[in-house]
């Protein structure tokens, strides 16, 4: 099920904003698709990020996907336990598994409920 507290892109990247600071992490979907994550790539702390465009990739067992950020912004911090341990996106992917925090440039926009989301998978 998918959090209620979130919002979803259609690229399966969740947000989970507090006051101007997103976390964003993928999908119980999208890792469920993926297969075992074996690598993360992250952009580095300070860059600037644009919604709907690339902030890394994901690789998996079956593939390596491009991650899109939900907003724009300035990544200010990024999951490094991940680097070590990037199964964890697999096993708690909307806790520990988030993947980096964006100081979000203004608030998101287009993004999905829960429910939205979850139709959206289905339609898919």
């Amino acid at each position: 099920m998918n959090p209620q507290d979130l919002q979803y892109s259609t690229e399966h990247e969740w947000l989970r904003v507090a006051g101007d600071i997103g976390t964003v992490g993928i999908t119980d979907h999208a890792q469920s698709e993926l297969g075992d994550v074996i690598f993360v790539e992250f952009p580095q702390v300070g860059a600037k990020v644009e919604a709907g465009k690339t902030l890394g990739t994901i690789e998996s067992v079956k593939a390596v996907s491009e991650l899109f950020s939900p907003v724009s912004g300035e990544i200010v911090e990024v999951n490094k336990d991940l680097l070590n341990t990037p199964e964890v996106v697999n096993a708690d992917p909307y806790g520990k598994g988030w993947l980096v925090r964006i100081r979000m440039e203004k608030p998101a926009a287009g993004l999905m409920s829960a429910d939205q989301y979850a139709q959206y998978i289905i339609a898919a």
